[in-house]
């Protein structure tokens, strides 16, 4: 009777192969196993995570933060790149974390797919993995879907959810901020993983050869900083006043959500220089400065608020970790309607 079950098994007609599930947790076991530390209870194959707090924090606050990948997903898939989108996946989400001064604790990943191809969920989920390795949190669980008929084509979706915590008296304010405040930019690797629908669109209609086209991909496909373990360290020798995660709406739109109303930001331009690809993204697609700042993070993946005195030894100290920074301006009284002013 069994074995006429699994001979005729009507759910795989139907375009779900739970074999290819079980198959896939046998080769992430291993994986997700390596991001696991004294405080996660159990193993992967129960119904539901658990995580112990310790006694690191004293009055701890929960944070939680949930993103995906958006439609760099399709370029990795179109470019056949997928090394890095697990790395994204999890830095969109760690990244929003330590920006009130939360540690990542654990995070959770859900993949659907038209069909399971093991090859590309495993290297995908070995990506979240050393991502979560990398941040210092516990990929605590996660869920796999095969949705034929919703997805098109051999098509997949990523997102992620993550979990962080921070001491009440550390949770890091835009009401922390003065005037004369400094601005630090912390170097992105690309576009991160924000604004692709445009940039695939520039990619499609432009010109260049297929082998020109791969090569601008590769770039494109470069994944996401990941900032906690760089800013938890910078948390423990300096003060920090606010940070600034430079997401979709670049700088012109996250800049302001880290400062209070009545203050404003003046950035130098000159004090960077834009990376080539967000040149290319530029000129290809004839887009205006003043967009291009809108769109894309232009090279700044993370901004930190700190005091001008300050300024210089923390920029060191972020040097000294190898990551590139930029003293890129300063906080002022706002006099006009825009927060953020390039000069």
């Amino acid at each position: 009777m069994t074995k006429d079950i699994i001979e005729n098994d009507p759910y795989k007609s139907a375009g779900v192969d739970i074999d290819a599930g079980d198959d896939l947790i046998k080769k992430i076991k291993q994986d997700v196993a390596l991001t696991h530390n004294k405080n996660v209870l159990g193993n992967i194959g129960g119904f539901a995570g658990m995580y112990k707090l310790n006694e690191e924090f004293k009055n701890p606050v929960l944070v939680s933060c949930t993103d995906g990948v958006g439609t760099k997903v399709a370029l990795a898939q179109e470019y056949g790149d997928l090394k890095g989108i697990g790395q994204d996946l999890v830095a969109m989400c760690v990244n929003d974390l330590i920006v009130c001064g939360a540690k990542p604790l654990f995070f959770l990943d859900y993949y659907a797919s038209s069909k399971l191809v093991i090859s590309e969920a495993t290297e995908v989920i070995k990506s979240i993995s050393n991502a979560c390795i990398d941040s210092g949190c516990a990929l605590l669980g996660g869920e796999t879907a095969e949705m034929p008929g919703h997805y098109v084509g051999n098509n997949f979706d990523l997102a992620g959810f993550s979990v962080g915590c921070v001491d009440e008296e550390k949770i890091l304010n835009p009401n922390n901020v003065n005037k004369n405040n400094v601005l630090i930019g912390i170097e992105s690797s690309g576009p991160h993983s924000n604004g692709y629908s445009l940039i695939r669109k520039i990619l499609g209609e432009s010109n260049k050869s297929k082998e020109e086209k791969q090569i601008i991909a590769e770039k494109l496909l470069a994944p996401t900083i990941l900032y906690p373990k760089l800013i938890m360290n910078l948390l423990d020798k300096y003060k920090i006043n606010s940070m600034s995660h430079i997401t979709g709406g670049g700088l012109i739109e996250n800049l302001p959500r880290s400062i209070p109303d009545d203050l404003s930001i003046n950035i130098v331009v000159s004090s960077w220089e834009m990376p080539e690809i967000f040149k290319w993204i530029a000129e290809e697609g004839k887009i205006s400065l003043e967009n291009m700042y809108r769109i894309f993070n232009c090279g700044i993946g993370m901004v930190i608020f700190v005091e001008e005195s300050d300024a210089e030894e923390i920029s060191e100290s972020i040097t000294s970790l190898n990551f590139k920074n930029f003293i890129i301006g300063k906080v002022t009284e706002k006099t006009q309607e825009n927060s953020v002013i390039f000069s």
